[in-house]
């Protein structure tokens, strides 16, 4: 749903397994190169332990896709809640072996003849278990007998056991001392830490194609990360929900309050069993990375161009945060404003000479800097104390400021400043000028003896 939304590839934070998002941490990195080594042994068990969702089917798959298919039969063993006999038919069975055989011994023989002529051919057994930790003792005793098929003092069969912590235990048993003395690797997944979190978040997102939108937050890391436990399987099942949760809101940016309602709602739904977080732990800042540094392209802009998203590029407690903020409007000589937003002035009585003007914006669309419902006030630059325009300002439109608590004084000085600009006497010139005029006028007719 939301990879439409946010044009994406692909869906980055599937729950399943996919060893095209693999991540290759320092520690994964390590127990690939484990796995990688034991397979070149060919022979014996390799052990690879981790809690759930650490990446042990996705380390296992990312080494089957290196392998040439062409020199490895391999077999995969997903139920191992099973008795020996019956783990010993899936097995033959995964190898093409007709385990609908009469007794244990023939199809054992059987499973033996189909391993030699694959070796013959030059093609090499891999056998992997996951969930090992189910298997019952006779069971791993029954894998232990598999390893025991030779040809040439050379063993035809290579075994992976993949488990959560308890299959340690199972091992370290009195019971499975020959089965403990066969593995020749053995390595255990940790969780990512916070550092590794953020990485493996931008990293799955960068491979379905994710310039920027939408944008996180650098609080939601250590947040993820201390929810998760750094597990990748609950990371992917947070931020796919985050993701969500801001294709359905609209959003372009993804922030501390977005985290905070998804894990409620993740916790009301018993799908996250993380650690728990408190109140205080979301009082952090929200702080967006600029354009490009993460390797993203800038913010989105409308269609068609123009300014980036308004309030859809906004979380909600940024949203809230615009109202009382204030607006700049530039007005001319004239009067006449130069963006076509109504305002409606009022006059605040008060003492002599503590007159106010406040300005209340009309409800109009989000303009601006993307903000809805600011309460603006119209700013600019104000002459000096003399009324006098500052030395080298260029000619333009002038710029009155009406911020509350301004006062008319004031006002009235800026308006007289606008007179002297278009050329415009005061009036008490204008007066004086007319007078002198008249009694020029008088005495030049007395003269003439005009009276």
């Amino acid at each position: 749903m939301y990879e439409q939304t946010y044009g994406l590839s692909g869906e980055p934070f599937r729950l399943s397994p996919d060893p095209g998002f693999v991540y290759e941490h320092k520690a994964y990195s390590k127990a690939h190169a484990y796995m990688t080594y034991a397979f070149m042994r060919a022979e014996g068990f390799v052990m690879i332990t981790g809690r759930p969702g650490t990446g042990k089917t996705t380390l296992i798959s990312t080494l089957l896709q290196q392998l040439d298919q062409q020199t490895v039969t391999t077999a995969n063993l997903v139920c191992t809640q099973l008795q020996a006999d019956d783990l010993l038919k899936m097995v033959a069975w995964d190898f093409g072996v007709d385990p609908t055989v009469v007794s244990k011994g023939e199809l054992i023989d059987r499973l033996a003849r189909r391993l030699k002529d694959g070796k013959r051919e030059g093609k090499r057994a891999l056998l992997v278990v996951d969930e090992a930790q189910d298997l019952s003792l006779s069971a791993m005793e029954e894998l232990r007998l598999l390893t025991n098929i030779q040809e040439n003092a050379r063993p035809l069969i290579q075994i992976f056991l993949l488990g959560q912590p308890q299959l340690r235990e199972l091992i370290l048993r009195p019971e499975l001392e020959q089965v403990h003395q066969r593995i020749i690797a053995a390595t255990h997944l940790q969780g990512l830490g916070e550092a590794d979190t953020r990485a493996y978040i931008l990293h799955r997102l960068k491979v379905v194609g994710w310039r920027g939108d939408p944008a996180l937050s650098e609080a939601l890391y250590p947040l993820i990360h201390r929810f998760s436990e750094g597990v990748p399987r609950r990371i992917n099942l947070i931020c796919s929900r985050l993701l969500l949760h801001s294709a359905v809101e609209g959003q372009h940016r993804i922030g501390v309050a977005d985290l905070r309602l998804v894990l409620r709602e993740l916790q009301g739904e018993d799908l996250a069993a993380g650690n728990g977080l408190q109140e205080r732990d979301f009082q952090v800042e929200d702080r967006f990375p600029a354009p490009g540094e993460n390797g993203t392209a800038d913010a989105p802009s409308r269609p068609g161009g123009g300014r980036p998203w308004p309030d859809e590029h906004r979380t909600a407690s940024e949203q809230r945060d615009c109202v009382g903020a204030r607006r700049t409007q530039t007005i001319d000589p004239d009067g006449e404003s130069s963006r076509a937003e109504p305002f409606q002035l009022r006059l605040v009585a008060g003492q002599r000479g503590a007159g106010r003007v406040d300005v209340a914006p009309t409800p109009s669309p989000g303009t601006g800097s993307g903000c809805r419902g600011r309460r603006p006030a119209v700013a600019g630059p104000v002459p000096g104390p003399e009324g006098s325009a500052a030395a080298g300002a260029s000619p333009g439109p002038a710029r009155v400021d009406l911020r509350p608590g301004m006062a008319t004084g004031e006002l009235g000085r800026k308006r007289g400043k606008y007179n002297k600009r278009r050329g415009r006497p005061p009036m008490p010139l204008v007066i004086v000028l007319l007078s002198v005029l008249l009694v020029t006028l008088a005495l030049m007719l007395r003269e003439n003896h005009l009276f």
